[in-house]
């Protein structure tokens, strides 16, 4: 029923960062926004695009916050924000408590404890990009229980120096690629 593409969980914050959204979809589209704000604002004080880990503070702070008082409703939502500034590729998790933490591979949201588990069986540091979407389609198509989950549509986007440093949607070519390889394991998986 609902239209391909209309309910977006990947946002690009800016040129060099975007971010992944799990939980409640309103809330998400809020941290977004706070994001896109703080991006905005610091490029307009300072003269260059505002790094990760302030970025990822900052929003752990807004986050935080929601948390302190009586009449705010802490957020339902958890984000993953991956970066490129002068420090090299960046990514940070913000949980709805506030906490934020760098990683080189994280998850958030339903199955991401079993989704961390297969990604710490990955030799991240000698991996491709291009290889590392297709071993995270791999991971989120095994996760994904047809009996019990609904239809999902897989979206994916990176920043790192094959995309020029920017953060932007992979590649259609890949990523048909990727979801190829991922329904190929799950069969063999299945035959096993």
């Amino acid at each position: 029923m609902m239209l391909p593409g209309s309910n977006r969980r990947i946002h690009s914050v800016h040129r060099h960062s975007g971010m992944a959204v799990a939980g409640l979809a309103a809330d998400g589209r809020q941290i977004v926004a706070r994001a896109k704000s703080e991006a905005t604002s610091y490029q307009s004080v300072y003269g260059e695009p505002i790094p990760v880990k302030e970025l990822a503070e900052r929003l752990a702070s807004y986050v935080h916050l929601c948390t302190l008082y009586w009449w705010l409703r802490p957020f339902g939502c958890g984000v993953i924000l991956g970066g490129y500034d002068r420090d090299g590729p960046q990514l940070y998790m913000v949980e709805p408590s506030g906490i934020s933490y760098r990683y080189f591979g994280a998850a958030v949201g339903k199955g991401k404890q079993a989704a961390k588990t297969e990604i710490e069986k990955l030799k991240l540091s000698e991996m491709t990009c291009r290889e590392g979407v297709i071993e995270v389609a791999k991971i989120i198509y095994k996760l994904h229980d047809e009996a019990k989950d609904k239809a999902f549509e897989l979206e994916m986007s990176w920043v790192c120096d094959e995309s020029k440093q920017q953060h932007q949607k992979v590649p259609d070519d890949l990523l048909e690629e990727a979801k190829a390889a991922a329904r190929i394991a799950l069969e063999e998986m299945d035959a096993d």
